[in-house]
């Protein structure tokens, strides 16, 4: 108190009852805080800036009265408020000038309002020297020794009252000192800064601590996590994308150098971004702005250089690799650039790492792993499968197939289609779906043959395989390289490209629609998929490396051999769910199983020889076997099945199987009785492919030196027609429901 009495002696004329009422008021037993070692730390620190004040005197008194009403729990606006008021009371008692007495209560009032101005933007348009110089003296305390900082900071919470709403009112009051300037003049900021800021951080990370904040960071956590890991994952689609090309077919000469130079240059900014994030310095905003506009440019080149498609030119996967990896990198530096600004301007000091940011640096990379599995890969590949994909259509209605007589005659020629053969034709709602070569699938109106609608592909040199599918309302194409895509029928749209784990699977049976897949190790497995490549169910039966199966409309028979220790078996499951329904031993092995008149009929091996021993029918929603149908021992050719309405067509040859063997056999079994409706034996080739109408005709195509000859073996007996000439005898017959189709030169010929 000596020592505080010595720094009045002089502020005001006359005794000093002044100075020792204002002592009082600081050493009063009900004051908690702002007591006499505040204010001699307060008037130690003036005297240091006290040369940069206009009137030192008026700022003396201020620093006097600043704190001289203090209430328990009370703001720092009230006290300053109400000190003034004392200030303007008192100071007239003692001959003080009104003009000083005015500006000593209007200094006095500043320290209701400590926090400086925001880190370079204090610009004043006039400087207020008084203020400024007390302002920074009552700051002081900021800066004062560790110990004694502790101990001004626990009288001030002891003060604030009820602890919870005092450390959280404190935790925000020194976020905002440490978010602007602490000091307003420059001589302070040089002397004080450094100390007070640790003291600052010391005490924010003590609150840290202490209250229950498990979230705070998160934000800043969060961005810095994702410019690391989306600088990462930039780096593995970049890397990705050096093994794809540019265009296809691959132009020689073009560079290879692009996805390489991405992925060094995303590799080296992962390390990089990562301290730019964490940093509040105008160089980490700089490094982060240059990695944003380097993307942003490799962005804008590779739009510029995609190249343009056409039937010959297709874009590779590569483009939207290199598009994707851009991407990232473009929103790594953005986060990059975004944490740095917010630790700039609102999070200069962080916490100890909590719950949130231990959560934000877990889910990020979850979520960017998610994007590049589910997000970026279908992206890329649906771009690729868009950009070089085209349809071309007539507006014409699909028209009604005629039956084929077979009288000779022509019903309509396909135009010149290079590569078309009528054995790779499809029937569906539509019309007929031919393949091509080049990726080509056309589609040609049953009743007159004109193209309806053509699909083709930039990226794919050779003839897909198609199926018709969903009751013949979609063509199932599969291009190699490229995987299974669903045509609508009608329009030739495409409706659906399967998912990435289907689309290699192998087409069991397409209608209703089954695959299979070849396992290496372990069993091969069956799957129920919709047309659109989605699976609603798998069947995997264990160690079984042979597995085979038919469908009806609603069932599922699979056939199940090589089994390990386990004897050969069969295997009911339901169409819709794949659950299973009954299983049963078989003695051995069945073979091409076909599906006739809603039962699946299997061929009973007869040793090494293709002909059966006898064939069976089963009833695929129990098991049921509901007939046998013993083969002629005398057969001796491959024995071909086909369904055929309420029949199974039945093709062999009746005797040795020799190049002296002329003859072919045609049997109708009836299946819903299993004996032989009709059987007819005729003069025609039994190495001649055949192919079957639905009404139960067998049809084969022949060679003589006169013309190419149409054999037709059915109920009635068995006939020949002579074929028009244009009709290319050595390419097979294919029926088309009733509609039968051979092939020209180079086109597709429908027969009257």
């Amino acid at each position: 108190m000596v020592e505080l009495r010595a720094r009045w002696d002089g502020l005001v004329p006359g005794p000093g009852e002044l100075a020792d009422e204002l002592i009082t008021r600081y050493v009063e037993r009900t004051r908690r805080a702002y007591r006499d070692q505040y204010l001699d730390i307060v008037l130690t620190a003036l005297e240091s800036f006290i040369q940069l004040s206009t009137d030192p005197a008026s700022v003396r008194l201020a620093a006097w009265f600043h704190r001289a009403v203090h209430e328990p729990g009370g703001t720092a606006a009230e006290d300053a408020e109400a000190s003034a008021r004392l200030a303007e009371r008192l100071l007239p008692q003692y001959g003080v000038a009104p003009i000083r007495v005015a500006e000593v209560a209007r200094l006095v009032r500043l320290t209701g309002e400590l926090a400086a101005p925001p880190t370079d933007s204090y610009a004043p348009p006039r400087r207020d020297a008084n203020g400024d110089v007390l302002l920074d003296a009552v700051n002081a305390i900021l800066s004062a020794d560790p110990v004694r900082y502790a101990v001004h900071v626990a009288e001030v919470r002891r003060d604030a009252g009820e602890r919870r709403s005092a450390l959280e009112q404190r935790y925000d009051d020194i976020r905002e000192l440490l978010d602007g300037h602490l000091y307003r003049t420059q001589l302070a900021r040089q002397r004080l800064s450094p100390v007070a800021r640790v003291n600052l951080e010391t005490e924010l990370a003590g609150l840290d601590s202490e209250l229950p904040a498990p979230w705070r960071g998160w934000q800043q956590a969060a961005l810095t996590a994702t410019a690391t890991f989306c600088a990462i994952g930039s780096t593995v689609v970049a890397i990705a994308a050096t093994g794809a090309s540019w265009q296809i077919p691959t132009a020689p000469g073009a560079p290879g150098w692009p996805p390489v130079a991405l992925a060094v240059l995303a590799f080296i900014s992962a390390p990089v971004l990562f301290r730019c994030a964490r940093s509040s310095s105008q160089r980490a905003c700089l490094i982060a702005g240059a990695v944003l506009a380097t993307a942003v440019t490799g962005l804008l080149i590779a739009w510029a250089q995609a190249p343009r498609t056409n039937p010959a030119v297709g874009v590779g996967l590569r483009v939207p690799l290199l598009i994707a990896a851009l991407l990232l990198l473009l929103l790594s530096g953005g986060a990059a650039l975004a944490g740095s600004l917010l630790r700039t301007k609102t999070a200069r000091f962080l916490p100890s790492r909590n719950l949130g940011q231990q959560l934000a640096w877990l889910a990020v990379p979850g979520v960017v792993a998610l994007t590049l599995l589910l997000i970026v890969q279908p992206l890329a590949r649906n771009y690729v499968l868009s950009t070089n994909e085209r349809v071309e259509r007539s507006p014409r209605p699909a028209g009604l197939a005629t039956p084929s007589a077979l009288n000779g005659t022509i019903a309509w020629v396909s135009k010149a289609s290079l590569g078309t053969g009528a054995e790779e034709a499809i029937s569906t709602q539509y019309g007929i779906a031919i393949p091509r070569p080049n990726g080509v699938v056309d589609m040609l109106d049953a009743a007159t043959g004109d193209l309806r609608w053509r699909y083709s592909r930039s990226d794919s040199d050779e003839r897909p395989t198609i199926a018709a599918t969903g009751d013949g309302e979609y063509v199932l194409a599969e291009f190699p390289d490229v995987g299974y895509l669903l045509l609508d029928a009608n329009t030739g749209q495409r409706k659906a490209a399967w998912p990435g784990r289907t689309r290699d699977h192998l087409i069991q049976q397409a209608q209703p629609l089954l695959t299979g897949e070849r396992a290496l190790h372990g069993s091969d497995k069956l799957h129920g998929l919709n047309p659109n490549g989605h699976e609603r169910w798998s069947f995997e039966p264990g160690d079984c490396s042979d597995l085979d199966a038919a469908a009806s409309m609603d069932t599922v028979v699979a056939f199940l051999g090589n089994c390990g220790d386990q004897p050969d078996a069969m295997v009911g499951l339901d169409l819709k769910s794949g659950k299973k329904l009954w299983t049963k031993a078989a003695t051995d092995t069945y073979r091409r199983p076909v599906v006739a008149g809603g039962l699946v009929v299997v061929a009973e091996p007869g040793g090494d020889s293709d002909v059966p021993q006898a064939l069976t029918a089963i009833e695929p929603r129990t098991g049921e076997i509901k007939w046998r149908w013993p083969v002629p021992q005398t057969w001796s050719c491959r024995t071909l099945l086909n369904p055929a309405g309420r029949y199974l067509i039945v093709v062999d040859c009746p005797g040795p199987s020799t190049s002296e063997n002329r003859h072919t056999v045609v049997t109708a079994v009836d299946t819903g009785t299993g004996r032989t409706a009709w059987q007819v034996t005729a003069r025609v080739d039994p190495r001649a492919k055949v192919t079957v109408t639905p009404d139960g005709r067998v049809i084969s195509l022949s060679r003589d030196a006169e013309a190419c000859w149409a054999n037709i073996i059915e109920r009635a007996g068995f006939r020949q027609v002579r074929l028009p000439l244009g009709i290319t005898c050595s390419r097979d017959a294919f029926a088309v429901g009733d509609q039968v189709l051979v092939t020209g030169d180079n086109a597709v010929i429908a027969l009257r």
